[in-house]
């Protein structure tokens, strides 16, 4: 996880500082009080729960280890925060509902139509998703010392597109509220796609 996270804040990467101010106003942005944030991984963003709003945020992974350390940071979080260990691909069944779903640099590695299964099992109100497009034609991971961190996800990489988001979230009942463009170093977006369940 330390690589992962060295990697990813690193000036020529600058993902997780992005991702952090992103994370603030995705927790902001809607009237719930329950939120579901997906690959949670060493909880980036999740400072920013506030717990005048939110009575329950799930955190769910994969990586239990990445859970100890999620709930070892933040015990102050402890009334709020339920960390789950759950394989999307294999056990998207397990999940309970939440009015918003936090879906950040996560649909890449699980592909369009699990995500579509997850949706449809948690039933929010609103979707939340971070993409990341390269501008040009690089590598998906920016060099950096920290490389090896992402030693066999190739495997399950899935380039990642605005307009193929959108249609699958159409099919399932979720219209685009939102959408916005943050450039990074190294010819590198992210694209933040909300939705919002369709009456």
């Amino acid at each position: 996880m330390e690589d992962y996270e060295n990697h990813m804040s690193l000036d020529s990467v600058k993902q997780l500082q992005t991702m952090n101010r992103i994370m603030e106003d995705q927790f902001e942005a809607y009237l719930v009080s329950t939120a579901m944030v997906l690959g949670v991984a060493g909880g980036n963003g999740l400072e920013h729960v506030r717990q005048e709003k939110y009575r329950t945020v799930y955190g769910v992974d994969i990586n239990g280890e990445y859970l100890r350390a999620v709930s070892k940071r933040f015990p102050d979080l402890s009334n709020v925060l339920k960390c789950l260990k759950i394989d999307l691909i294999r056990e998207a069944d397990q999940l309970p509902e939440a009015q918003l779903l936090i879906a950040n640099l996560l649909i890449e590695y699980i592909g369009y139509d699990v995500f579509q299964r997850v949706v449809c099992k948690v039933k929010p109100e609103y979707v939340s998703c971070l993409i990341q497009i390269n501008v040009d034609d690089n590598q998906w991971v920016s060099d950096s010392p920290y490389l090896h961190a992402f030693d066999r996800l190739d495997q399950v990489h899935h380039q990642m597109d605005e307009k193929s988001l959108a249609t699958k979230m159409q099919k399932i009942g979720y219209k685009g509220i939102l959408q916005t463009r943050t450039q990074l170093p190294n010819g590198k977006a992210f694209i933040r796609m909300d939705f919002q369940k369709e009456k």
